[in-house]
């Protein structure tokens, strides 16, 4: 009698439970754990971004189901955001390792690849007049910053003009996140419906030169400088890079970068991903401006690849036939590094086994890099 009384008592404890999940709008947490579900496969199945895109996946199955504990002011990842995402620590910090596994040599190399990372902002730019539509002027500004293909750059622009507890400060950041590591899906075909076959089977001979080490230690130092009187806001975000960089560069730190470009790098985007989660619990993130702010992200994205492919159109007007730029490379001015470059060249080689676009799409690449930082800090300086 004791066994049957004690197995009816946690029946009805499960039943209390699922009667208590049902209340608490128990199919909203299931359409999560489906979204988690979605990341997750992603990441495993295809291998994107799999260090972002596994821990966002199982951390919003984790913040998604009731009565765990694991949000909420004591709740373990409402910690780690509040130490790391809040305070914008965990993304200047990973600007170091991203810092340090960037390369300039390209760029300075060809330094007029500049151009087309300042074109691939456009985005940005078109994102906020749209958003402006549908969301204050301060929050469109950090809607718009969704076109920076920058994480890093799209937390502390939300935080700092919205606050970290703002309504759709998480959605921005996921979307951020989110089309950064989709950039293999959305990039191409907005780059096929842009370009003629013609267009992308135009090689581009990368002719090597040699950088001095004096060049590449002072390169980081006088972006810092510049970019300090261009957009003072953008200070904290373009030094931790440049230091990363400055620590491959110098050649006495050798360990270090590594460890910064590996480890460091790793670490963070892990811990970055699992805590963005935190912003992805049901009642916070199945709203309609949630839906609108995904939208306006993928608009960004392409308007971001748009503006870079067709500015490449126009510059080949002005050159000479043997001289015409690929316009696939100018879609590789968007932030995401080096995703964004290796599409590019991924799809030089599917049209001509023999056009290598990579060194030429990574200067582009990391020219989006510094130009997004850059044009988040001009974001702050307008509108804070």
């Amino acid at each position: 009698m004791t066994f049957i009384q004690e197995t009816l008592s946690e029946l009805g404890v499960l039943v209390e439970n699922v009667s208590a999940f049902a209340a608490s709008g128990g199919w909203k947490y299931l359409v999560m754990w489906v979204i988690g579900g979605i990341l997750i496969y992603l990441a495993i199945r295809h291998d994107m971004e799999p260090t972002l895109l596994l821990p966002m996946g199982f951390g919003t199955i984790l913040v998604n189901i009731p009565f765990s504990g694991a949000i909420g002011e004591e709740g373990a990842l409402t910690t780690l955001f509040n130490a790391g995402i809040a305070n914008e620590l965990f993304p200047l910090i990973l600007f170091i390792g991203i810092g340090a596994m960037i390369d300039f040599g390209p760029l300075l190399t060809n330094p007029k690849l500049m151009l087309f990372g300042a074109a691939a902002q456009f985005g940005i730019f078109f994102t906020f007049c749209l958003a402006s539509i549908f969301f204050g002027t301060e929050e469109a500004a950090s809607i718009g910053i969704i076109g920076a293909a920058d994480g890093p750059t799209a937390i502390v622009v939300a935080n700092k003009l919205l606050g970290s507890d703002s309504r759709i400060t998480g959605a921005i950041m996921v979307a951020a996140y989110s089309y950064m590591a989709l950039v293999p899906i959305i990039q191409p075909p907005v780059i096929k419906a842009l370009t003629t076959k013609k267009e992308r089977l135009i090689r581009m001979p990368y002719q090597a030169k040699e950088v001095s080490k004096l060049t590449k230690i002072l390169f980081p130092i006088i972006i810092t400088a510049i970019a300090g009187v261009v957009a003072p806001e953008s200070v904290s975000l373009i030094g931790f890079l440049m230091f990363g960089n400055l620590i491959r560069e110098c050649g006495v730190l050798n360990s270090l970068s590594e460890t910064a470009q590996k480890v460091l790098a790793n670490l963070i985007t892990i811990f970055l991903g699992i805590t963005i989660a935190v912003q992805m619990e049901a009642s916070k993130f199945l709203q309609l401006d949630t839906l609108l702010i995904l939208g306006l992200g993928l608009f960004a994205f392409i308007f971001d690849t748009a503006g870079g492919v067709m500015f490449a159109k126009l510059i080949n007007l002005f050159l000479p036939k043997d001289k015409k730029i690929n316009p696939m490379i100018g879609a590789a001015g968007i932030s995401a590094f080096p995703m964004s470059g290796r599409v590019v060249h991924k799809m030089g080689l599917k049209e001509d086994p023999q056009n290598f676009l990579l060194m030429q799409s990574i200067g582009v690449n990391v020219s989006g890099q510094i130009a997004s930082v850059i044009a988040g800090g001009l974001i702050l300086n307008f509108f804070m």
